[in-house]
């Protein structure tokens, strides 16, 4: 039976063992070749996001190209320790495996399919596909249907650094190229979308028996505890909710506010949002984003909630950034991801409380806390179910080169980033080697009922765990009596 995207799989695996055979540093040299040529490019990729996404340059500068080079910089100065092979300690080894000697070493998957996505549509697309390469995969990239030409600059950026046309094989970005890239032949899939779609594809690869990352959707939670900058947090809610006009899987999109402080932090966004220049409705990517905001908002009103937005006379098409002042717990915008400039505020009296409301959310990515008692965050980060957890800001640090980023429960699993999106696109293999001639367990094979082989077996186990430093002496003679005996 055929698969799909056998041709551009097939070329992919034939160019797998010379990509792979090269030492880390040899590919890193294509990395450093792949910082110079995206900067050079710059203009043309921020372009390419234009055209696509509407995403202005100083947009793509600040939230991609600054990141996407740093994660670079970060591969260039720590990939070959993060990949070299780990010797383990002869301090580690137990008695019974005496004479081995283990070393752990990272070994790529293969064949790496990569799906793509379009609201960040150069970083979240070059950087896993440059950690990919890093640890020696070749791969099968499946842009965004969304953005086809950042797809044909990053293709142009990807060629022009140096590398095999077949070490990277560009799919077509159409809708139906990611169900059948889940179908091909590939070792490891990694996926950033929706949870809708993140599902079926864990599904398939499930009974596929193919691993993956799964970069799903956010509904996120700020928490504005009651000693919090209320001015800070006004703005950080603005910026949470309205960056790159709401589609962001790490948006703010739940704000938990102390009662203590609820009035004051309801008149200071209101003043915000009477002196926002920002007041035009915004343009959303698809329809369905559209359809959703304004279901969400409807539900949302109908259940209690008050609207607050940037007061003005347009009448332009597009969805209007809005707050949506004590919002009920069973509203859905308080469990379902949007991606869209909208965002439910609750009032709380107890940590607890808010820890409930956080908690009824399956989605679980990113969260932020506000507030000046840096032992209380840390003490309330350990408590809350995300994968990133940020104190007094909101999206911006998780770009981090050197930090991991992913999800849990509905918002997916694995990570992307840091030393641990390097490590999750490798398998680890252990080679052991051992020397001399010491096997008892080959005893105990042919002669089960051997007086000898059970003493040096037993005084292993006394010798070697026992607690008293008296038992461990006496299990160390019944072991070199058994030997003797031998």
């Amino acid at each position: 039976m055929t698969m799909p995207l056998e041709r551009e799989a097939s070329a992919a695996r034939s160019a797998l063992p010379s990509w792979s055979g090269k030492t880390v540093s040899q590919r890193l040299q294509f990395i450093r070749r792949l910082r110079e040529q995206l900067i050079c490019q710059r203009e043309r990729l921020w372009q390419a996001a234009y055209d696509d996404v509407q995403r202005s340059p100083q947009e793509v500068l600040a939230s991609e190209l600054l990141p996407i080079a740093s994660a670079l910089k970060f591969l260039e100065r720590h990939a070959r320790r993060i990949l070299a092979p780990r010797k383990v300690s002869l301090w580690d080894r137990p008695l019974w495996l005496w004479g081995c000697r283990d070393v752990v070493h990272r070994r790529p998957w293969g064949v790496v399919g990569i799906i793509g996505t379009w609201n960040y549509p150069l970083f979240l697309n070059i950087v896993p596909i440059a950690q990919a390469l890093t640890a020696g995969n070749s791969v099968l990239w499946k842009p965004s249907e969304q953005a086809p030409r950042c797809a044909q600059a990053i293709g142009q950026v990807f060629q022009q650094a140096g590398l095999d046309r077949d070490v990277l094989q560009i799919l077509p970005a159409t809708r139906e190229a990611g169900p059948q890239l889940a179908e091909a032949d590939i070792d490891y899939l990694l996926f950033t979308g929706s949870e809708a779609v993140g599902r079926r594809l864990a599904s398939r690869l499930g009974e596929r028996l193919i691993p993956s990352t799964l970069e799903l959707s956010g509904c996120d939670p700020m928490w504005v505890l009651a000693d919090a900058d209320i001015a800070l947090a006004v703005q950080a809610a603005w910026f949470g909710m309205t960056f790159n006009r709401g589609q962001t899987c790490i948006a703010v999109r739940r704000i938990l506010v102390q009662r203590s402080i609820a009035e004051a932090f309801h008149t200071a966004l209101q003043s915000w949002l009477a002196r926002v220049k920002r007041s035009s409705p915004l343009a959303l990517q698809t329809p369905a984003q559209e359809e959703q905001f304004h279901r969400l908002l409807a539900d949302a009103v109908e259940k209690g909630a008050t609207p607050l937005f940037v007061p003005s006379s347009e009448a332009a098409p597009g969805c209007r950034p809005t707050f949506l002042w004590n919002t009920p717990a069973e509203a859905a915008v308080m469990r379902e991801p949007c991606f869209a400039p909208l965002a439910a505020i609750a009032v709380f009296d107890t940590v607890e409380q808010a820890l409930a409301l956080t908690r009824q959310c399956p989605s679980a990515l990113a969260a932020s806390i506000f507030t000046k008692d840096m032992a209380l965050a840390q003490h309330l980060a350990a408590q809350l179910p995300a994968g990133y957890v940020t104190v007094n800001d909101v999206l911006a640090p998780t770009a981090h080169p050197a930090t991991p980023f992913g999800g849990r429960g509905a918002s997916g699993w694995g990570v992307t980033q840091g030393p641990e999106g390097l490590l999750s696109l490798t398998v680890p293999q252990v080679v052991s080697v051992r020397r001399g001639r010491f096997r008892p367990h080959y005893e105990e094979a042919v002669l089960p009922l051997s007086s000898s082989t059970h003493q040096i077996l037993e005084g292993m186990l006394r010798c070697g765990y026992s607690r008293s430093w008296r038992e461990r002496w006496r299990g160390l003679r019944q072991l070199l009596r058994g030997l003797f005996r031998r």
